[in-house]
């Protein structure tokens, strides 16, 4: 039986024998219209796909054609190699502070004249001291008939030998070095 110019068999084999076929046909082409907007979508998705992969890859090979990932190894390397020099330079430097602490930094000299007799100042009266005022006071007299030296050692600033006091120029030679002033 033909309804319309279809075949109304095949519309019961497809199960539509209740709907108007007119309906069917604007089915079918909004579907056709939406596939194409797919396609469409597509393409233009392909085409922004195309453009990103290749600066993706200008990005990855760069100008000698080496890899973004080698890049980035040879960077991750680099700063490996720079933290363990950062710690050895720590190390090093408080190595070095703490050799610094036992070496002779402050230092008072005081020139002066053991004899009224001889003039010149030949005579003088050397302090040094550690950051912790530990050191000597070296106290070298000249006389007409020699040179004498004498050293007394100095803890923590001071000079603790209840036997044999400090003299004037070794007071004020200890007292510059302390302080950097005259006392």
């Amino acid at each position: 039986m033909k309804v319309r110019g279809y075949d109304t068999l095949a519309g019961s084999f497809l199960g539509l024998e209740s709907l108007d076929m007119d309906y069917i046909f604007i089915g079918a082409i909004a579907l056709a219209v939406l596939v194409l907007i797919l396609i469409v979508l597509l393409i233009v998705q392909s085409v922004k796909m195309g453009r990103l992969k290749k600066r993706l890859d200008k990005f990855l090979l760069g100008r000698e054609g080496t890899s973004l990932e080698q890049d980035i190894i040879g960077i991750v390397e680099d700063n490996k190699f720079l933290k363990k020099m950062a710690e050895n330079n720590k190390k090093d430097i408080r190595n070095l502070y703490k050799r610094l602490e036992s070496t002779y930094q402050k230092m008072g000299l005081v020139r002066y004249d053991a004899f009224s007799q001889m003039g010149g100042q030949l005579s003088f009266c050397l302090a040094l001291l550690d950051e912790n005022d530990n050191g000597f006071i070296l106290n070298s007299v000249h006389s007409t008939e020699g040179c004498y030296s004498y050293t007394k050692e100095i803890k923590g600033g001071e000079y603790n030998n209840p036997n044999v006091t400090l003299s004037e120029e070794e007071m004020e030679a200890l007292g510059i070095a302390k302080n950097n002033v005259r006392q």
